[in-house]
């Protein structure tokens, strides 16, 4: 029986093997982690992350040929292929602190394989890495291999959160990068004979190392560039009295361009998008390339930018001030049906309006208190780091910041509310209870485009949708990034 192990329980690597132990009957898999907590959920009946139909997959399997242990090197030992998918954080401090990608968990797993290997195996990188990477682990393995056999695989994710099932179920494509040489195509065929169970053998697409870690870099690139753009576009369309959904229509109908990713919003989050791009950024600093790099820069500015002129909009429409007002928020999670919050553009919203005063109540339907206040109190770039190392800032945001498990319970007596997470949950809300309760004039502040804003005109609220035409009221009160 050929086993498989993965070093990370996260939100790539548990249901990557769920779904890979689902497909493939025969074949081993565990899931490994240091941290006892997270492997514990992993078996029980509370998974550790919340993603649609994960729960099912994991039942079918775990206890058959699927398990879940802090056992690390045990079963490092014993697998014939070890998937890494640990964390390379954003390097908070030293070269490249602000931009390149922190190898330390990377380079200490890799230690770790070659001390505890006595039979030759295929490490693949799971996790989201810089260019070249495989080297270095090559490197590290080879000068540590006491004559054991090691073939290094690029095999990066390309999971949507939300969607990861079905994403894993039905990929747009397999990417396997290896070496030209005879053991590096037998390595690459026997990862595309797993994936080939449920994939496609046609949409299995095998390259060199080099490219296969830089497409996942710049596919991530890529999509975050539209929403930038189509985000860039939305203030202009709000300045000059266009619809940005229409405009986004009309371009998407275009074949050349499609209507992918050109939804406007208050911005773009998870873990992948910035912590990329930055990634990228860096990489073509360091290959002498200024001017591709400033390129990528401008990304990540006009997503800093969108979730700047969005906090302002809800202060300068609010009489130029929130010191005191309550302000509800709608959805924290960086997209619908996941509880994920790694750089969820709501962090900074709401850390703009707390440094304003303003009193926030926050109702997220799968994010759980304890992260909120864990994520707006910490330093940047620290999410993805073990929680021994966050730093968290001193001062409390308790008195500020109140979370409750109910939106109209969130709403009630506010001067605002703010949507930030496309829950569909929030489009079937009674708006006009909501209204009833709150504090008059009543805002609502569209930072995904969900609501009807038409009608809760009528309703009597003053309605901010992003890139829309706006509210009369609005436009005496223009917002000043």
């Amino acid at each position: 029986m050929v086993k498989i192990c993965c070093i990370g329980a996260g939100y790539v690597g548990g249901p990557t093997m769920a779904v890979m132990a689902l497909k493939c009957p025969e074949i081993e898999v565990t899931v490994v982690d240091i941290s006892e907590p997270r492997i514990n959920a992993w078996n029980s009946d509370r998974l550790p992350i919340y993603e649609p139909g994960l729960e099912d997959v994991v039942k079918q399997c775990r206890g058959k040929n699927l398990f879940f242990s802090t056992d690390v090197e045990k079963h490092v030992f014993e697998s014939d292929i070890v998937f890494v998918s640990v964390n390379t954080p954003t390097k908070t401090q030293g070269l490249g602190a602000g931009k390149a990608a922190d190898l330390t968990y990377w380079e200490s797993a890799a230690r770790m394989i070659a001390d505890v290997s006595k039979s030759s195996k295929i490490v693949v990188e799971k996790s989201t890495v810089p260019v070249r990477t495989a080297e270095a682990i090559e490197k590290i393995l080879t000068h540590n291999s006491k004559g054991i056999e090691f073939q290094i695989l690029s095999n990066p994710e390309f999971l949507a959160e939300g969607t990861a099932i079905k994403d894993l179920y039905n990929p747009d494509r397999v990417l396997i990068g290896g070496r030209d040489t005879a053991a590096g195509q037998k390595a690459i065929k026997a990862l595309r004979d797993v994936y080939a169970h449920w994939v496609p053998v046609e949409q299995i697409i095998c390259t060199n190392l080099w490219s296969a870690e830089l497409s996942k870099l710049a596919a991530n690139a890529f999509l975050a560039q539209r929403i930038s753009s189509v985000n860039a576009m939305s203030a202009l369309c709000e300045a000059t009295g266009a619809d940005v959904t229409q405009v986004a229509h009309a371009v998407g109908t275009d074949t050349r361009i499609g209507p992918k990713f050109l939804n406007a919003s208050v911005g773009f989050g998870g873990s992948c998008f910035q912590k990329d791009i930055l990634n990228l950024i860096y990489i073509c600093e360091c290959n002498g390339l200024p001017e591709a790099a400033n390129y990528w820069k401008q990304v990540i500015k006009v997503n800093d930018y969108q979730k700047i002129r969005f906090a302002n909009r809800v202060v300068s429409s609010m009489f130029n001030t929130v010191s005191g007002k309550k302000i509800a928020i709608l959805g924290f999670a960086f997209k619908k049906d996941t509880g994920d919050t790694r750089e969820t553009p709501a962090i900074d919203v709401c850390n703009r309006l707390v440094a304003d005063k303003a009193k926030l109540s926050i109702y997220d339907p799968q994010v759980l208190e304890e992260q909120i206040r864990r994520d707006l109190s910490m330093a940047r770039f620290d999410w993805d780091h073990p929680v021994p190392l966050q730093q968290i800032k001193a001062e409390g945001i308790s008195e500020q910041v109140n979370v409750l498990s109910d939106a109209y319970e969130a709403t009630k007596d506010a001067h605002g509310l703010c949507v930030l997470t496309e829950w569909d949950e929030f489009k079937s809300l009674d708006f006009k209870k909501i209204f009833d309760n709150m504090q008059k004039p009543a805002f609502v502040f569209d930072g995904r485009n969900i609501v009807d804003a038409v009608k809760l005109r009528e309703i009597g609220f003053i309605v901010y949708s992003i890139g829309k035409p706006l509210d009369s009221w609005l436009k005496d009160m223009p917002a000043v990034a």
